[in-house]
């Protein structure tokens, strides 16, 4: 069983930066093959993909949806285990629960949460002033 733990959620001011962590059990070998990646849900609304990632031929592939292309950064330390989210320049819309998740590998890794079989129980993002 594949746990995810996600921290570094908070309370910010519109403009403000917050880096999420994703601390994971998957061995580094086998994470250097998954798709990772960041969504997120705000109340009332539908998860949606913020992030992906993945390693292949020793370089690393990642995709940033365009809400949060140039503000937004996924990366990993796979000797850590963990998958990251710079968030910088943010918004009152990026508020949400920010979720980790992995999923077999793909080629490139999809935005559909259907698609990812691990997830984390999530941390809170707020923005406001």
């Amino acid at each position: 069983q594949v746990q995810l733990v996600e921290s570094g959620g908070g309370s910010v001011q519109p403009g403000g930066s917050l880096q999420l962590s994703c601390a994971t059990s998957i061995d580094s070998d086998t994470m250097i093959t998954n798709c990772m990646a960041w969504f997120r849900q705000a109340p009332g609304k539908q998860r949606e993909a913020v992030a992906t990632l993945r390693n292949a031929d020793m370089t690393t592939y990642t995709r940033h949806v365009d809400s949060v292309t140039g503000r937004f950064t996924i990366s990993i330390d796979n000797a850590k285990n963990t998958l990251y989210l710079q968030m910088d320049n943010l918004k009152p819309e990026d508020a949400a629960t920010y979720y980790c998740a992995a999923g077999p590998p793909s080629r490139p890794c999809p935005l559909e949460p259907s698609k990812y079989n691990s997830w984390g129980s999530g941390t809170q993002v707020a923005v406001s002033s």
